[in-house]
């Protein structure tokens, strides 16, 4: 069997270090660009490019964005009296499609995993408990103190373990501590809930 030219291998095994693409993935989409328009291939690149380069964490909420504070953080008609809490960027995205909900959030980066060795210490717990200090919320919500924190981790076993434990956190400060409804199936993902589902498990959620 002929070797695959290198510039080809390189680019099959680049895309298969990426969540959800297996090797014979990586290759139909390596050859469909090696056969594609210049422009195509250009355009990716140029686009790969620009999100490491135009990208930053905002220091408030670490969502990603592209100027700190972001755009949610930087809105003053947001409701700066609640502080949703989500696992992931793409979290945030399938809230605000919902048009539910106007408040700020605060992105952990991940879940509580035992399995995968992800601990409380490798989320962004830290800088949330950061927020909700009084000299903070002096300086974010202009001496607006949030008075809830709304958990909106997924319903799986990892989303849960990390809820529990942030109750557990936040609830000696005073604060009101609410989850996501029951709307959401056990075991899936915020990203892929439908936006009537959102909205009902948002305006429906339970003391925690």
């Amino acid at each position: 069997m002929a070797p695959l030219a290198q510039p080809v291998s390189n680019l099959i095994d680049a895309l298969s270090r990426l969540p959800g693409i297996g090797p014979k993935s990586a290759s139909r989409l390596a050859y469909f660009l090696l056969r594609s328009d210049e422009d195509i291939a250009l355009s990716l690149a140029a686009a790969l490019q620009e999100l490491k380069a135009a990208t930053l964490f905002c220091g408030l909420c670490y969502n990603i964005a592209d100027r700190d504070p972001c755009a949610i953080c930087d809105n003053e008609q947001r409701d700066r009296s609640i502080i949703c809490v989500v696992e992931e960027p793409l979290d945030v995205q399938a809230i605000e499609r919902t048009g539910s909900y106007q408040g700020l959030y605060h992105v952990l980066h991940g879940a509580i995993s035992p399995v995968e060795g992800i601990g409380p210490d490798d989320l962004k717990l830290r800088e949330l408990l950061n927020r909700l200090q009084p000299a903070r919320q002096e300086e974010e919500n202009g001496f607006q103190a949030p008075g809830e924190l709304l958990v909106a981790t997924n319903p799986n076993l990892e989303g849960e373990a990390t809820a529990m434990y942030i109750a557990r956190l936040i609830k000696p400060l005073g604060l009101r501590v609410t989850r996501l409804a029951r709307g959401l199936p056990t075991g899936g993902d915020l990203e892929y809930a439908d936006e009537m589902t959102l909205s009902n498990a948002l305006s429906g959620r339970l003391e925690m």
